[in-house]
């Protein structure tokens, strides 16, 4: 029996079992997909140690980064993104990729549509799916700012947004909603359990006009996504790019 996985911490939120083990019936496939919850990062090499017949693992928050040390080979486009989501296990070596970035930039596309592709967007969060999405807008030539609770140089802060006090250079403020009309939400913040949590904007300045993007896929319409709903914006969740990248880590396997 074919082993895959996915590996991350916590995994109640996931759909990856269900759409594999759908799909292995559908298709006729002789394999299974398990979850493997990992505490820490450090459990991983036991895991792929112990489990025999494992051919390739899924990676989700908050690993994308850190399970790289691990890897005797890093695709190109992988590397150059800073972040692994799938893995490919042969002969032995352990070889990574991100097909979180064909899974959005393909979805994205087709979430904008008709529309003109916006010429600027929001990036909220700065982890490994961060870094994926980076990568695809500027592949699309969409220039971009990054909001994080401990911004770096260049990156954008979320608090203190008031119109009514002085702005820090590094502050977000509701200006900044008038400039970038694409607002992608790559933090975990709203995902099940925790539905009513949202990233910290100024939702006021929303417009028709405005794109938001939540790669949280469970709900399917979070926090996040409902403010923009208020405002009647566009608004779509990660459940596309959720079976994008998925399908793009099952061709990986079978290469």
């Amino acid at each position: 029996m074919r082993k895959f996985g996915l590996i991350g911490y916590p995994l109640g939120h996931s759909f990856s079992k269900k759409h594999f083990s759908d799909k292995f019936e559908k298709e006729g496939i002789k394999a299974e997909y398990e979850l493997y919850p990992l505490e820490d990062i450090e459990e991983f090499p036991a895991l792929v140690k112990n489990t025999k017949g494992l051919e390739g693992i899924n990676v989700t928050i908050p690993y994308k980064e850190t399970v790289m040390k691990f890897l005797d080979e890093i695709d190109e486009k992988a590397a150059a993104i800073g972040a692994v989501n799938t893995i490919k296990i042969q002969n032995g070596k352990l070889k990574g990729f991100n097909t979180d970035y064909l899974g959005f930039k393909t979805s994205l596309v087709k979430f904008i549509g008709a529309n003109p592709m916006p010429s600027n967007a929001l990036i909220l969060g700065t982890g490994g799916a961060s870094k994926a999405v980076q990568t695809a807008l500027s592949d699309l030539s969409i220039q971009f700012k990054l909001v994080s609770r401990n911004p770096q140089t260049d990156e954008l802060s979320y608090q203190h947004f008031s119109t009514s006090t002085p702005q820090h250079s590094n502050t977000l403020t509701p200006q900044h909603l008038n400039t970038y009309q694409l607002i992608i939400n790559t933090t975990p913040l709203g995902m099940s359990p925790k539905t009513d949590e949202l990233p910290d904007l100024p939702y006021q300045q929303l417009t028709s006009d405005h794109f938001l993007y939540d790669l949280v896929y469970n709900p399917l319409v979070t926090a996040f996504m409902q403010k923009g709903i208020e405002a009647k914006c566009w608004v779509k969740n990660g459940l596309e790019m959720l079976h994008g990248q998925a399908e793009a880590s099952w061709e990986i396997w079978n290469r």
